[in-house]
């Protein structure tokens, strides 16, 4: 039971790093989206985080896309949750 366990784990945490690594380019889009519409002020790094539409853009793209991560994250950290407690008893 132990070794199902194990390969549970592992099998779930697998899944969360994927899920963490789809956040990547989620988490940057917010970032570069917030830096172009709070902090740039018409003199950004790059020309398109000048433009609001484009920033509009990245913040609700990244917002779809870490709303996602987390719709197919917390079933898993929940699952994970429930395998260490039900091995721990």
């Amino acid at each position: 039971m132990a070794k199902h366990n194990s390969q549970q784990l592992a099998a779930i945490r697998r899944e969360i790093l994927k899920t963490q690594l789809f956040g990547i380019p989620a988490a940057l889009l917010l970032g570069f989206g917030l830096y172009g519409l709070f902090a740039a002020n018409g003199d950004a790094f790059h020309p398109l985080l000048d433009d609001r539409n484009i920033v509009y853009a990245m913040l609700i793209a990244g917002v779809i896309l870490e709303v996602l991560q987390m719709y197919r994250l917390i079933p898993l950290l929940k699952e994970q949750a429930r395998i260490v407690s039900d091995s721990n008893a």
